[in-house]
């Protein structure tokens, strides 16, 4: 990992840093790759059951692409370079587009999270964040609007109606609006943050991971299907689990009244 991005492991959580305080942790191309890189090797790694991302102090979680360096490169490259890198790549931050990653990752806030670090907020699963929490998508102050899901996943969490009004506006949205719209989940002071989402993380780590990729992969599929093709989905899905061993250990562990310890196979 470059100095721009950090990983760590804490047991079974790995926890991304983005580490550009002095840029209000803004991306660079280089940073970005470099984030995509975090997301692959999380994804890829078998010990691995929970990802946190974060921002470096306690500023910015993200502030989106570094406007000096990166959005007209971005935004003027010829088409079919576009297309193969962007569009049909991983898009912003790694996640936003192209890489389902069928473990939990949870988004600790802990300030700034603008336009593309919103849009990197919004790709992950839970998001806890500080008080002094801002979201926006200010694309439309300057001339563009967002390209890495957030006109896609901003409805399916908030609402359409939410969602026009943060898009279109360009303005800031508080920590407490943010809760109240389910924006985000939980809200902690700024200095117990990250170590009530890593706690969470841990907690979440110690959950079945066959059964949560499935269910990430059923709810995340779900979207736009009619009901009757999303229930049989989610029935299809359950069978598949029925000779795992992570079920029988779950049953063994609730009839000996103890934890499981699920194996993930």
């Amino acid at each position: 990992m470059s100095s721009d991005i950090q990983y760590d492991k804490h047991d079974a959580v790995r926890l991304i840093t983005i580490n550009r305080p002095d840029k209000m942790n803004s991306l660079d191309f280089a940073a970005n790759d470099a984030l995509v890189e975090a997301f692959r090797t999380f994804a890829e790694d078998p010990d691995a059951r929970v990802a946190v991302v974060t921002g470096s102090g306690s500023k910015s979680f993200c502030a989106g692409a570094d406007l000096k360096t990166y959005t007209m490169d971005f935004a003027n490259r010829p088409a079919p370079e576009f297309r193969r890198r962007y569009t049909d790549g991983p898009g912003f931050g790694g996640v936003t587009r192209n890489m389902d990653i069928l473990k939990p990752i949870v988004a600790a806030v802990n300030g700034y999270a603008i336009s593309g670090g919103f849009e990197l907020a919004l790709a992950c699963d839970i998001r806890f964040c500080s008080p002094d929490a801002e979201f926006a998508l200010q694309d439309v102050r300057w001339g563009f609007h967002a390209c890495d899901g957030g006109l896609i996943r901003l409805p399916q969490i908030v609402g359409l109606g939410h969602a026009m009004e943060i898009v279109l506006s360009g303005e800031r949205v508080g920590a407490e609006h943010a809760l109240r719209i389910g924006l985000v989940n939980r809200i902690y002071a700024q200095a117990e943050l990250l170590e009530q989402t890593l706690a969470y993380a841990q907690m979440l780590a110690k959950r079945s991971p066959l059964a949560q990729g499935l269910a990430k992969d059923v709810m995340k599929r779900a979207v736009g299907l009619p009901l009757d093709e999303a229930l049989r989905l989610e029935s299809r899905s359950f069978y598949d689990l029925g000779r795992t061993d992570d079920l029988k250990e779950g049953t063994a562990a609730f009839r000996e009244k103890r934890e499981a310890r699920f194996v993930g196979r």
